[in-house]
C-alpha cells in the first residue's frame, strides 16, 4: 500500500508539472524549450502509474483521480500562490473518499 501511494504522488506530482510546462509555454508565453521537461515529466507520470499495484489499470487510474485532485489543490497553493478555498477542499476530501473506496474495497468477497 506504501508503494501504491508513493507511485500516485510521485505519477501527481509529474503529471502536474508536465502539464504546467505546456500551460506555461501556451498561457504565459514561456519558451517552447519548457516543453523538454514537460514531455520528460509526462513520461515519468505514466511510468509511475504502472508501479501500483492493482489487477486492472483502469481501477488503478480512477483510484488516482483522487490523488490528482488533492495535488492539484496542493499545487495550486504552493506552486501559484492561490489558497484553496472551502469548496476546493470540501471536493478534494470527496474525491479523496471515492478514491479509498476504489483502491481498498474488497474484491471477491460477493
Amino acid at each position: 500500500m506504501q508503494t501504491t501511494l508513493l507511485a500516485f504522488v510521485g505519477a501527481a506530482i509529474a503529471e502536474i508539472a508536465g502539464c504546467f510546462a505546456f500551460w506555461a509555454w501556451l498561457r504565459h508565453d514561456k519558451s517552447a524549450l519548457w516543453l523538454i521537461p514537460g514531455m520528460a515529466s509526462l513520461a515519468l507520470f505514466a511510468y509511475l502509474l504502472t508501479l501500483v499495484d492493482a489487477e486492472h489499470a483502469g481501477r488503478s487510474y480512477a483510484a488516482y483521480g483522487g490523488i490528482y485532485i488533492a495535488s492539484a489543490l496542493m499545487w495550486l497553493w504552493l506552486a501559484e500562490g492561490v489558497r484553496p478555498d472551502q469548496w476546493d477542499l470540501i471536493g478534494g476530501a470527496i474525491c479523496l473518499v471515492g478514491a479509498c473506496v476504489i483502491l481498498l474495497g474488497p474484491r471477491g468477497a460477493t
